[in-house]
């Protein structure tokens, strides 16, 4: 008997520190200060509006573009971003805008020259692009049928 009692006073003892350790966590939990949520930011400051990127060196390759943006409050009106054109895409039609090209059509005989159409791909910063383009290129040499006729052979005396 006596080891059962010394196991209930065990028992007992572990449980009402269980109890005593609950209570410590929730008091130290009610304790806490909540953290307001972080207010949205009101602001009456526009978006940027970005100019077109200026290369550095030549037409392509880094460069610069400027932003700006109105507003009373606004802590920034003006800044400078680094931006990249691309060497490889048709600076024709904007260095900020890619195409899709499809293939080279057939020869135009009245004007020697081929043409394709470009679809926008992408558009760099928001650039204004056109949806599709169309480029021309010249034929190359132009080979004249050769008559489907006889052969003429020339006797050499």
């Amino acid at each position: 008997m006596p080891q059962q009692q010394q196991q209930r006073r065990m028992f007992t003892a572990a449980l009402l520190a269980l109890v005593f350790i609950l209570a410590a966590v929730s008091t130290t939990e009610a304790g806490k200060k909540e953290k307001p949520e972080k207010k949205a930011k009101k602001s009456d400051c526009g978006e940027w509006q970005w100019s077109v990127c200026v290369p550095t060196n030549g037409d392509c390759g880094l460069g610069t573009r400027e932003g700006t943006r109105t507003g009373a409050e606004c802590k920034q009106t003006t800044k400078t971003q680094k931006c990249k054109i691309p060497c490889n895409w048709k600076k024709q039609f904007g260095a900020e805008c890619k195409y899709q090209f499809q293939a080279w059509g057939e020869c135009d005989l009245n004007t020697a020259l081929k043409t394709r159409t470009g679809n926008l791909k992408r558009a760099l910063h928001n650039a204004d692009c056109q949806k599709t383009v169309t480029i021309s290129k010249p034929c190359g040499k132009l080979t004249k049928p050769k008559p489907q006729g006889k052969l003429h052979l020339l006797k050499v005396a």
